[in-house]
């Protein structure tokens, strides 16, 4: 069946409902370059806390998991915080 409202010479791709695709979209937070280097190094801090500060007894176990997750936490919050930064100065230009 056909669509009445479209038109026959009209693109088969032409959605009337598609919004147009220079229509911007909000950002979100999850979309600035600082979102995930900011959330590793968080995590990392909080690893790094309870692998090498926290004498709970209970946590004790968990020693090696802590101070690991630490260091592979840590160097990742380190990378994306690099790749934010770089992002950053690209999006800048030549301004400075």
């Amino acid at each position: 069946m056909s669509d009445p409202e479209r038109r026959p010479d009209a693109p088969a791709s032409a959605d009337p409902d598609a919004p147009a695709e220079d229509e911007e979209f909000a950002a979100t937070p999850f979309d600035g370059p600082w979102f995930l280097p900011v959330v590793l190094l968080g995590l990392a801090v909080w690893f790094g806390y309870d692998g090498w500060f926290n004498d709970a007894p209970e946590l004790q176990d968990d020693l090696w998991f802590n101070r690991i997750g630490f260091g592979v936490l840590a160097l990742a919050g380190a990378w994306y915080a690099r790749k934010a930064v770089l992002e950053g100065r690209e999006e800048g230009g030549d301004e400075g």
